[in-house]
């Protein structure tokens, strides 16, 4: 006999030997109930990562635009869809009358259901906006 034939009778005895143990089915239970917590751990754990940046993305904008002189102070109007939002706090550097960008976090407004923007950066100042 060659080497080839032994290694193959060899693989035969290996095989058949590794294919004749007991399989408890007590064991491929627990398994797939492990299995099925996982994946509900792991989709529970993406839906929660998915809220909290959903909120915070909801929550935080730049806004590119012109800023104007309005009756509660300044308000930049977005040049892309033409929203306005009323700005608060700390405002120095802001210009009136400028294109700039901003960094925007909403807050909660007391006078009304309009959101109110607390300016937390001024990213960009573009210059005097244009007509």
């Amino acid at each position: 006999m060659t080497s080839k034939h032994l290694l193959r009778i060899a693989l035969v005895c290996v095989l058949s030997l590794a294919l004749a143990t007991e399989a408890h089915a007590d064991s491929l239970q627990k398994a797939a109930d492990t299995l099925i917590v996982l994946a509900v751990v792991g989709v529970a754990a993406i839906a929660v990562v998915a809220v909290v940046v959903v909120q915070h993305v909801a929550s935080n904008r730049t806004v590119t635009g012109c800023v104007n002189p309005g009756q509660n102070g300044l308000t930049l109007t977005d040049e892309k869809n033409k929203r306005s939002y009323i700005l608060i706090g700390d405002t120095t550097g802001v210009k009136s009358g400028e294109r700039m960008k901003l960094q925007l976090k909403k807050v909660k407004s007391k006078n009304g259901p309009d959101a109110t923007w607390a300016l937390s950066k001024v990213a960009k100042d573009f210059g005097v906006c244009q007509p």
